[in-house]
């Protein structure tokens, strides 16, 4: 009958073994991950019908208007949200598009001579671009029209091949035409779902571009502000500032700088009381109208042109005059323009998604990325037909519309007629408009594209994107608009290639009464297996670039004293690749070179978790058969695999030695607890040591512990099995009883000095005699008290 419960042991060992085997299948037996070949048709079949459209579900239903009416309104979101559409909701967007157009109006005129265009190409902006988004868009609350950043950014660019004043014709050419090229990327991005090239632009590049760009877009406006008549077309600080000093030495009429700075003063003021009085949304909005206004009434009344004020003069009137025919698309030119259509296109595009998204948010409603791309390409391409330029999405027309409480993009077409309206009756009001006032609401604008706060936080989170940061702000600022985007964008390539080319290394532990491994640095109270070191590869691709320096950090903790000897403690290198993603070739020859490495040193080399990939281009390596086929399902598992290898190894080794001990009964059921039943336990062991036999330990005390705070559990359950009074048996008397809390099957074996499996360490030390209760069978940690 004592051999029952051995062959019952057994028969479950078998179990579990084929149970591992299985497991270990299920890693290896896997099929054909899909080619390059059939990623591409998968690519090409979601762009022609992406996932979740309502046109591919469509497919039991019959053919004909139906569908037709299902792919229009895909194309044009207006005819979905238009069947919804009620007279409240009109009065809301009549009430945002007016306060919209009392801002677009004088800020277009603004943005225009930041262009270095007549003032009428900013009101052009306004009205065509505004109404082709209204009906492809799928924003309720952005406003689209010019904005200063595009502005400057076109002038700084195009100026370099044509001069504005010289050949004031020829450069409005290259503006249209750099508006088609940017439109046709824009409208290409979004057809071939392409908008991670939007993402080479960073939010911290963003953010330092912005404040740049508004302080070279400020002193540029000096030139309008103080009514400087010779003026530099650089816009580096240093060239505008030596421009504004050498002015002060010719003649300049104090009464341009009088006037503008008055009416900023009063714009700026308005919005503070509209930031204090969120009723009062409307006066910073309505103040840059009034502005221009007041002053164009002030100046004709009082004459002020004949005494230095310099104004605005003729602005064309009526509706956008075709620009077909100024496109040039052949020419010395072509490739130097498309290229500036490139630059514009991506941050026009990143502005108009950021805004679009942080409102979308705010209201809770999904704003598709594609389809904003295909929409703002198609504006500007018609846009550039009618005599527009650049249009994106502004910011602080789009947080006045927000504001206003606009419903959905009617705001936009309520603008842009208004506007329309504005064009055709009253630009020969505009006549006497000072040109200081253009400058001093384009100034009063700025503040909001200079975030500090976003950039303190930058700072504090990342310091490598903080450089992008400074790079694109300084870049900007000393030398141009591209050198900053420029500055910018290769700081984070450089930031990305560094984390590529040197990708972190984790050894991991396993959290006490869970299945979970983690950093031992992050969580220290993690538990390392013992004679197994376990690394886990912070890196989606093991490569050419990273593969030596992944393999030397291993080498370098396999063999981590000073002298370089090899840590005889590790037995087992077991890498998680949980985390990686694909690997190459050079990844592969590295692990090959690291498995000799291993094997020179009699250590193994064991994979866990591997990806589809990963596992396929490992096993048509032959690498699989190499490690004898190591891989398994969870690092968990690929630990329990070798410490019960090693246990059958001791086993055979101590039976001649203690052969009474294999034959005795297993523990009662009722010495055994829950795992999930205790948070914090001990054990004291007296006169043990970690390396000898239970009989030639040297006195000491050893204490498991799981280093977490919960209190020690209790027997106060009935059925729950407590220690006994001590026996004075076994080799040494001082030891009576061994009593052990959480510790799992490593912890009873290192305690007995054997290698031994929970089961047959405590089935040892009962049959020398110890009064042996193991409570919670969960991996514990050893420490010398």
């Amino acid at each position: 009958m004592a051999s029952l419960p051995v062959e019952s042991s057994a028969t479950q060992q078998t179990v579990v073994e084929l149970q591992k085997f299985a497991r270990t299948s299920w890693v290896l037996d896997v099929p054909k991950p899909p080619g390059p070949w059939q990623e591409f048709v998968d690519y090409f079949r979601e762009i022609i019908l992406p996932p979740g459209n309502k046109i591919s579900s469509q497919k039991n239903q019959p053919a004909g208007s139906k569908r037709l009416v299902l792919i229009l309104q895909r194309i044009f979101p207006i005819l979905s949200w238009g069947r919804e559409y009620s007279i409240s909701k009109f009065k809301s967007d009549l009430l945002a598009g007016l306060t919209l157009a009392s801002l677009c109006i004088p800020q277009s005129l603004g943005y225009a001579t930041l262009a270095k265009l007549n003032p009428e190409y900013g009101l052009y902006t306004s009205i065509v671009p505004p109404l082709i988004y209204a009906v492809m868009g799928t924003s309720r609350h952005i406003a689209i029209g010019p904005v200063a950043v595009i502005s400057l950014l076109l002038s700084s660019m195009v100026q370099k091949l044509e001069d504005p004043v010289a050949n004031p014709v020829s450069y409005r050419q290259l503006v249209l035409t750099a508006t088609f090229f940017a439109g046709i990327f824009q409208a290409a991005f979004g057809l071939f779902r392409s908008g991670f090239l939007v993402d080479f632009l960073s939010h911290a590049s963003i953010v330092g571009f912005m404040a740049g760009a508004a302080i070279v877009i400020g002193l540029q406006q000096l030139k309008g502000l103080l009514g400087i008549t010779h003026f530099t077309n650089n816009t580096d600080i240093v060239s505008v500032m030596t421009a504004v000093w050498r002015s002060f030495n010719d003649t300049w009429n104090p009464r341009n700088c009088i006037l503008g700075c008055s009416f900023m003063c009063f714009i700026l003021i308005s919005k503070f009381l509209g930031k204090k009085n969120k009723k009062l949304f409307w006066l910073p909005a309505i103040a840059p109208l009034i502005s221009v206004i007041a002053s164009t009434l002030f100046v004709y009344l009082t004459k002020a042109d004949e005494h230095g004020v310099n104004i605005v003069k003729h602005i064309k009137g009526g509706i956008n005059p075709s620009s077909v025919h100024q496109l040039q698309l052949t020419g010395t030119h072509v490739g130097e323009v498309a290229k500036i259509g490139l630059v514009v296109a991506i941050v026009a595009l990143t502005e108009a998604i950021a805004v679009g998204r942080s409102f979308a948010a705010a209201k809770g409603y999904h704003l598709d990325g594609n389809k904003e791309m295909v929409s703002m390409g198609f504006m500007n391409i018609i846009g550039s037909m009618t005599s527009c330029y650049v249009a994106t999405g502004s910011f602080s027309r789009s947080a006045v519309n927000f504001s206003a409480g606009c419903e959905t993009a009617m705001s936009n077409i309520i603008m842009a007629i208004t506007v329309f309206i504005s064009l055709e009756c009253l630009t020969k009001l505009l006549y006497y408009t000072p040109i200081a006032i253009l400058a001093s609401i384009i100034i009063s604008a700025l503040p909001g594209l200079i975030d500090i706060h976003e950039a303190y936080n930058i700072w504090k989170l990342d310091k490598l994107d903080f450089l992008a940061c400074m790079g694109a702000f300084f870049g900007v600022l000393f030398a141009s608009v591209e050198i900053g985007l420029l500055m910018a964008v290769t700081i984070s390539f450089v930031k990305v290639i560094l984390i590529a080319i040197r990708p972190g290394a984790e050894i991991l532990g396993n959290l006490p009464g869970t299945e979970v491994f983690c950093d031992t640095s992050q969580y220290p109270m993690a538990v390392t297996i013992p004679k197994v070191l376990t690394i886990r590869v912070k890196s989606a691709l093991l490569c050419f670039a990273n593969c030596n320096f992944v393999k030397e950090r291993i080498m370098k903790w396999v063999t981590d004293d000073a002298e370089g000897k090899v840590n005889r403690d590790i037995q087992l290198v077991l890498l998680d690749m949980s985390n990686l993603m694909n690997i190459d070739t050079s990844g592969i020859a590295s692990l090959e070179e690291l498995r000799k490495s291993l094997a020179s040193t009699e250590v193994e080399l064991a994979i866990a978790s591997p990806r589809w990939t990963v596992i396929h281009k490992l096993k048509l390596s032959n690498f699989v058969n190499k490690i004898e086929g190591r891989v398994f399902l969870t690092v968990g598992e690929a630990a329990e695999t070798f410490l019960s290898s090693k246990s059958k190894l001791a086993t055979a080794h101590h039976q001649a030695i203690l052969p009474p001990l294999l034959s005795t009964s297993i523990l009662p059921q009722t010495a055994f607890t829950s795992p999930r039943q205790s948070f914090y336990s001990t054990v004291t062991i007296n006169k043990l040591h970690r390396h000898h036999h239970l009989w030639h330990h040297s006195p000491s005390k050893l204490i498991l512990s799981r280093r977490l705070h919960a209190p020690p559990i209790r027997a106060e359950s009935p059925n729950q099995t407590t220690p006994s009074e001590p026996r004075q048996i076994g080799k040494r008397a001082d030891i009576k009883k061994i009593m052990i809390l959480g510790a799992g099957p490593i912890v009873i074996g290192q305690a007995c000095g054997f290698d031994y499996s929970g089961t047959q360490a405590c089935k040892a030390l009962k049959e020398e005699g110890y009064d042996v209760v193991l409570i919670n069978s969960n991996p514990a940690t050893i420490m010398t008290d």
